[in-house]
């Protein structure tokens, strides 16, 4: 059986990390970081978003910033054969 990171790594998915800093709620002038990482959609970010409203909507934190990072970590690479083996190039 196939994972499902996998299969939605084939579909275009690469992984998506968010450094999230919000308002601690009964301590507005402190800030708390939060680490959220899925596979994702570049450059929509649906499953990120569908998080943040999420958030919005659920926790007292608000949001001060979210930082996004997204790495395609499936590839086509260039093969090349040397003596019969084959190489990534």
């Amino acid at each position: 059986m196939v994972s499902d990171g996998f299969v939605k790594q084939i579909s275009g998915y690469g992984l998506a990390t968010a450094h999230i800093l919000y308002h601690l709620p009964d301590h507005p002038a402190f800030l708390q970081a939060y680490i959220w990482q899925d596979y994702d959609l570049c450059p929509k970010f649906p499953e990120l978003n569908k998080f943040l409203d999420f958030w919005q909507r659920e926790i007292e934190g608000k949001l001060h910033s979210v930082t996004v990072a997204h790495h395609q970590l499936i590839k086509p690479a260039e093969l090349r054969t040397v003596d019969g083996i084959f190489l990534l190039h």
